[in-house]
């Protein structure tokens, strides 16, 4: 399975930005689930959000709750992170992962970088 990130750049605080995650192939298994995550210098990986797959739910941080949006394209084998109202502190490498199958799918990452 390959994955591919896309749709970072620069942008202002308060704007917004889509990425785009797209997935050579998906599992049908409910529990699989994508997710992404974001790393700046020196700090860990931090797990931004995840959909199931399977269904709709959804999960988010607590830092980016109510502000980004994951949602998924099944036809296209595509996900998505709509984030608004972004801060500084959003800037970093955004990381998609796929838990598809019981094993876990890696993106490149794209960069986001939020400043004025």
């Amino acid at each position: 399975v390959q994955v591919m990130e896309s749709g970072g750049g620069l942008v202002q605080p308060g704007g917004s930005l889509r990425l785009s995650c797209a997935f050579s192939e998906f599992t049908p298994f409910r529990k699989d689930a994508i997710s992404w995550f974001r790393q700046t210098p020196g700090k860990e990986r931090e797990w931004v959000t995840t959909i199931l797959i399977g269904g709709l739910d959804t999960v988010y941080a607590d830092s980016v709750k109510g502000r980004f949006i994951i949602s998924k394209d099944d036809d296209k084998n595509m996900v998505y992170l709509q984030m608004n109202d972004l801060k500084p502190e959003d800037t970093g490498v955004y990381y998609c992962r796929g838990n598809l199958g019981g094993y876990y799918y890696w993106g490149q990452g794209t960069q986001v970088t939020v400043s004025s």
